[in-house]
């Protein structure tokens, strides 16, 4: 593993966008082969970047660097701005969504998460789980389609 130096310019961005979700990622340093993943994240204007979720294997940590927005917690709802760091620890603790607040100017955040292979998102909202194999979202089920461990043997 060599050191990364790089930049927002230098990385091609991954853009997503589903109703009110919508972000540009710029990934700095991939999760294959590496203990974190670092990622710059933009959102447009009044747009969030994920649903409210937490992760069973990771530590999620968001630098704001330009904007303003709220996030989402279990503690309720706070105003995010340039300077404040967010530290979202695994399991339901850390359940979280940000969302930009403004009508003109992009939220942009530097995303550090630590890494686990697979790693388990739930999504409290909408009773789903998701399993994220190599960086990737691979699989999405509902809670309530679970099945017994013998089913099927």
């Amino acid at each position: 593993m060599k050191t990364t130096v790089s930049s927002r310019k230098n990385v091609a961005p991954k853009h997503e966008s589903h109703g009110e979700y919508e972000y540009l990622k710029y990934l700095i340093l991939p999760k294959e082969g590496n203990q974190c993943t670092v990622a710059i994240m933009e959102i447009p204007p009044l747009k969030a970047a994920f649903p409210y979720h937490y992760h069973l294997g990771i530590t999620e940590v968001f630098y704001i660097i330009s904007g303003e927005g709220t996030v989402r917690t279990p503690e309720g709802e706070r105003k995010v701005a340039v300077g404040d760091i967010i530290v979202f620890p695994p399991g339901a603790a850390g359940s979280h969504k940000i969302q930009n607040t403004s009508y003109t100017e992009p939220l942009r955040y530097v995303d550090f998460d630590t890494t686990s292979q697979p790693d388990v998102t739930v999504y409290p909202d909408s009773g789903k789980i998701g399993l994220i194999q190599g960086g990737k979202l691979t699989h999405v089920f509902k809670e309530n389609s679970a099945v017994g461990y013998y089913e099927g043997e």
